[in-house]
């Protein structure tokens, strides 16, 4: 499987258009809406408040967009890959706690990519209320538009499965159409009133903050944020494309945002006063500044646009939700290849997850007015993450006083959006805080519950392998005993020392031993290297007791018959193991013997060890449990489901503590028992 090619290109570029800028390519569809909502009515508008809100996003594009993630974070690049998760994995060994701001700007991220679609698509879809098709007049029905909405929505979640690659092909043209028809847009208006130009200087955006002008005071900033909401998106995408291929884009793309926000000002200064758009409710300046014959193109484009930018943040949400199952911060779940780039992914339990929340949230909502009040709240949650993650990468590579700049100017600006956003709550921020909340629980429980029940199980449960070897060799070659399998398998974590499991060795050599040829202990780990891939081999002194250890980057396939097959054949290949030819076989010349995998399913049966543990760590434990057996099993995790596998169900031992309940008593000399009494 490829991965798409992010070199430098003219080709590079216009895929990076199609792919990474679909979120913050859009804002201009509701962020100037936003702006007017903000100061009560189109009258209200008044120059001095336009030209500061204008001077406000090109300034918050500058310093949070153009500086902190296109100059900075994309230097803190995993192997080329970008994204909090990336970072994190980057960053973890400064120190335990880093998780915390991962899991924090994680779960963020996936919590406010559910608006998205929704508001990007309503957007758009709204413009066509009462426009003339011909003879034909579209309704002003709101709910009208929801239908139509809900349609292209659930049409994009469902052709998730199939795979988008031959559809992303046309998205790079479709988004230089589309940035070509916003700037051009503008600047035709721009012309009619260079006076917002005075925008470029911060002065007016300070100024705008403590005017009379401004009713909305400092919440004004929860509109202006919408501007620079992908810009996380941004960072994520850069594996997909390539850094240099951002840097080039980026410049085109700024300009033409900020001369269609430049033009939308000028039409708002030029009409403020007109009375005819007072007596209308939710002006969108994007549409209204278009002349008539202009507007039934600009909502088909801006239609796609928000198709194209509903598609990448689908996708990007599998990745973030791969990448932080490989880091071991959510349960496993199915992850399927339907193109043919390595990048492209599906995730079916997440894909109708967010389809579920989406389609909620725009008949929840009702209009893109109400969904913008909720939207940005918990995405800068995320940035502020970052900004901590991004300031132990500064420090590791030694450039400590801009480290401590950086964090200190932007953790402080970013706390401001975040202020200012959190009026968003109760108009709605709470659907993604809630959401926000939910995910971060499941990381949490999934995280911390694999560290506590690791410890506990370090603790009482390990035994050694090499304590076992002896006893392995001789039932390998014990032919009063029928051959269970040649390559018997068992999935672990081997810790130090070779320690595994009890529970293992307990199904190997107690229920009915298990007789194989060759016995192998597989241990796969995720790196920081999102695509890396490679193995060793620990023969352990034998020829028939193995020891692999799979190291497998976060982004890649944990498809581990694969793998154990071309270890197999290696080591046939330089007779470290015994020939295995089966005496009957269907393929010509084939070496390789039967296998059978054993899964063990581990469960909570030792009552009188819970009792003994934390209150927390029991909830933990228990948590971990509960979610590894509604998610998706380890036979289809490690892609055995075509392979002869075993679950065993086992008890999870965790600690040594119980209460001695069952005591002797001594029977006195003058009682004697009774010739029916039971003994045990």
């Amino acid at each position: 499987m490829k991965k798409r090619n992010s070199s430098l290109s003219t080709l590079g570029m216009l895929i990076t258009l199609g792919i990474v800028y679909g979120d913050i390519g859009t804002s201009p569809l509701y962020v100037m809406n936003s702006i007017i909502n903000s100061a009560g009515t189109m009258a209200d508008a008044k120059p001095e408040y336009i030209i500061g809100s204008v001077s406000l996003i090109f300034w918050t594009l500058m310093l949070i967009t153009t500086i902190k993630y296109v100059l900075i974070a994309m230097k803190a690049d995993n192997n080329k890959e970008g994204g909090i998760f990336a970072l994190y994995a980057l960053v973890r060994s400064k120190g335990k706690w880093l998780i915390i701001p991962a899991l924090i700007g994680g779960s963020a991220l996936l919590a406010d990519g559910t608006l998205t679609p929704a508001v990007t698509v309503t957007s758009a879809i709204e413009g066509i209320k009462g426009q003339k098709f011909g003879n034909f007049v579209f309704s002003n029905s709101q709910a009208t538009v929801l239908i139509i909405v809900t349609t292209i929505l659930l049409t994009i979640f469902i052709i998730q499965k199939f795979g988008t690659d031959r559809i992303g092909r046309s998205f790079g043209p479709i988004m230089l159409i589309w940035f070509s028809f916003i700037g051009i847009a503008g600047l035709l208006n721009l012309t009619n009133d260079l006076s917002v130009l005075k925008a470029l200087s911060p002065i007016y955006a300070i100024k705008v903050l403590f005017s009379p002008v401004n009713k909305a005071g400092i919440f004004i900033l929860g509109s202006v944020f919408l501007a620079t909401t992908g810009a996380e998106a941004l960072y994520a995408d850069m594996g997909q494309v390539g850094k240099h291929n951002i840097y080039a884009t980026w410049p085109f793309v700024y300009l033409m945002l900020m001369l269609n926000y430049f033009g939308q000002a000028a039409w708002v200064i030029s009409n403020y006063q007109n009375n005819h758009y007072n007596q209308i409710n939710g002006i969108n300046p994007f549409y209204q500044m278009l002349p008539e014959e202009f507007k039934i193109f600009a909502i088909v484009i801006a239609t796609m646009a928000a198709i194209i930018a509903s598609q990448a943040l689908i996708t990007g949400s599998f990745t973030l939700v791969q990448e932080a199952i490989g880091l071991k911060i959510l349960p496993r779940l199915k992850v399927k290849f339907p193109g043919q780039v390595q990048s492209q992914l599906y995730i079916g339990t997440v894909n109708w997850i967010l389809c579920a929340i989406t389609v909620s949230i725009v008949w929840g909502f009702g209009s893109s007015d109400h969904m913008e009040a909720a939207y940005g709240l918990a995405i800068t949650l995320t940035m502020l993450m970052t900004t901590i993650l991004l300031n132990q990468f500064l420090i590791m590579k030694n450039h400590h006083i801009l480290a401590n700049i950086f964090l200190v100017a932007f953790f402080a600006l970013e706390s401001l959006f975040l202020l200012s956003s959190l009026i968003k709550f109760v108009h709605g921020g709470y659907v993604t805080v809630i959401i926000t909340l939910a995910i971060l629980t499941i990381m949490i429980i999934w995280f911390y519950g694999n560290k506590r029940r690791d410890a506990y199980m370090a603790e009482s449960e390990n035994v050694s392998l090499l304590d076992f070897i002896p006893q392995l060799e001789k039932l390998s070659t014990d032919e009063g005993i029928p051959t269970y399998a040649t390559n018997l398998v068992y999935m672990l974590k081997m810790g130090p020392d070779y320690s595994i499991k009890r529970s293992i060795i307990y199904s190997i050599l107690d229920q009915d031993p298990k007789r194989a040829k060759v016995y192998w202990f597989i241990t796969v780990n995720q790196t920081n290297a999102p695509y890396e891939c490679y193995y060793s081999v620990d023969m352990m002194h034998t020829r028939n007791v193995v020891n692999v250890t799979l190291n497998l980057g976060f982004k890649k396939s944990q498809h581990v018959n694969i793998y154990i097959r071309e270890i197999i054949n290696s080591l046939l290949d330089q007779n470290i193991i015994d020939d295995q030819t089966p005496t009957y076989s269907m393929v010509p010349k084939r070496r390789v013997g039967s296998f059978k995998f054993v899964i063990q399913n581990q469960q909570f049966q030792d009552l009188g060890a819970q009792e003994y543990m934390r209150g927390w760590d029991r909830f933990l434990i228990g948590g971990r449990l509960l979610l590894q057996n509604i998610t998706i099993p380890p036979t289809l995790w490690y892609g055995l489901e075509f392979s002869d596998v075993v679950e065993e169900k086992v008890p999870l031992f965790l600690g040594s503590h119980y209460d001695q309940y069952l005591t002797e008593k001594k029977v006195s000399n003058s009682v004697k028992p009774s010739k029916t009494s039971n003994r045990n």
